[in-house]
């Protein structure tokens, strides 16, 4: 989450009309459910498999593809820990501490020494867990695709952004598969690496992506606005108000206050991933020390960053998801291959991160994933759909799967293993099927001249 900093200089008329139109209360009352975490939100399954619908009579699968993000994980690093540990430290010094705050340094101790003990960036025990179930249903799901592909000998190619989690996520996905149906291990090929399509925001077609983040005005002056307001200042005294003294959290900036009920947040988003690893596997108890308001509150904060940053950001510009075509691409072009005959892959299989995930969402127009806002009328969770827990969680998700009947081919998406429509200017087989042509899917991603 960006950290509060001094107020822009040059901030202007920009930041009056976004504060000008941000509602009094922007969120509604405490959900209860993940939506709090963010896009550090464990991964579950959106849909009873049960409940799938079946192919269009006739039709066999005959090749499945994914992208999925790496699985749950530790922290990135240490500082949010070791910024609330040390206030902690200073605080016991002086006898500041509350009963709460005397509980909150060992539970915060644990988590960080966990996290450091798994490898801080590293999948954790339920991440690992996440993609064993997954890659354990998607072989359920499809038992007969599995059986071909071990009868003909056809590949699956697994294929990562080289990153250490993702690297990780396709080793464990892959590994899974082979127990699951031992006749598959010859045949899936050793993870390779492709930065251009699964690290595409740091790679020379994220080029552009990444000066709108430096240098992009309109996104600074907006994200300052929506952090900088008195809900986050209040959200962040009532956060150390429990774990602190009044004068001790009194004497604190307002800037350092923010910054410090943020680290405490994003400690409390992270302690799910890594339950596997809490004592006794029970979890951490973060929740305890900060209110489902408050935590509302900073998800909001989580989720504005990464709506603008990732997601469909401003309604008039592509600039997030607009370098997501190379993964688009690649989906249509592995089925083309297929239907032309040039290909023996039976599945491609591809793992990588949010960066990647939130904006090929918005580049399908994924259900909750392409509402952009205005700069009148800026994000929030009143107005837009968008949430990071449902868009990316850890281990998120898009599947699409490949029948084939004579010449016909049909592609039925999932999105988090839920049967998912496609954008709403593609037209399935019938008004209520999940299944669409390949040839409709060409004409409306524009992939022909028809």
């Amino acid at each position: 989450m960006r950290r509060v900093t001094p107020a822009l200089a040059t901030a202007g008329l920009a930041v009056l009309l976004v504060a000008a139109t941000l509602p009094a209360q922007a969120l509604p009352e405490h959900r209860g459910d993940s939506t709090s975490y963010g896009t550090k939100a464990p991964y579950e399954p959106r849909q009873n498999p049960r409940t799938y619908q079946q192919a269009p009579a006739g039709f066999i699968p005959v090749f499945t593809e994914n992208v999925s993000r790496h699985g749950s994980r530790a922290a990135t690093g240490s500082d949010d820990g070791d910024r609330v540990l040390a206030l902690v430290e200073k605080a016991k010094a002086t006898n500041e501490l509350t009963t709460k705050g005397r509980e909150f340094g060992p539970k915060a101790r644990g988590l960080q020494a966990a996290m450091s003990g798994v490898g801080y960036g590293d999948l954790s025990g339920r991440g690992t867990q996440e993609l064993q179930d997954t890659a354990t249903r998607l072989v359920r799901r499809l038992p007969g695709l599995f059986a071909t592909i071990a009868k003909k000998g056809e590949r699956i190619d697994v294929v990562s952004s080289g990153q250490g989690r993702a690297v990780d996520s396709a080793n464990i996905y892959a590994g899974t598969l082979a127990e699951q149906d031992p006749g598959l291990k010859p045949l899936i090929g050793p993870t390779r690496t492709d930065v251009d399509l699964l690290y595409f925001h740091k790679a020379a077609g994220g080029k552009a992506y990444r000066d709108y983040l430096a240098n992009d005005q309109r996104l600074a002056t907006t994200l300052k606005t929506i952090t900088d307001q008195p809900r986050t200042h209040g959200a962040a005294r009532s956060v150390l108000l429990k774990l602190f003294r009044p004068a001790f959290v009194g004497a604190l900036s307002t800037d350092d206050q923010v910054a410090a009920a943020q680290a405490v947040y994003n400690l409390y988003a992270i302690a799910p991933a890594m339950r596997a690893e809490s004592p006794g596997g029970r979890g951490w108890g973060l929740e305890k020390f900060i209110s489902g308001r408050d935590a509302d509150w900073f998800g909001y904060l989580s989720d504005a960053e990464d709506f603008y940053e990732k997601g469909p950001g401003f309604a008039d510009s592509d600039i997030t998801y607009r370098m997501a075509g190379v993964l688009l691409d690649d989906f249509f072009r592995q089925i083309e291959a297929r239907r032309a005959g040039t290909s023996d892959l039976g599945a491609e299989l591809r793992f990588t991160h949010a960066e990647e995930i939130i904006p090929l969402a918005a580049l399908l127009g994924l259900p909750g994933s392409a509402q952009g806002a205005t700069t009148t009328q800026p994000y929030t969770y009143a107005t837009n759909p968008w949430r990071g827990a449902s868009v990316a969680p850890l281990g998120s998700n898009i599947q699409w799967d490949v029948y084939r009947k004579g010449d016909t081919y049909l592609v039925r998406m999932l999105y988090n293993e839920k049967e998912t429509p496609f954008k709403q200017s593609c037209h399935p087989v019938t008004r209520t099927s999940t299944f669409y042509n390949l040839n409709e899917l060409e004409r409306c991603f524009g992939r022909t001249s028809g």
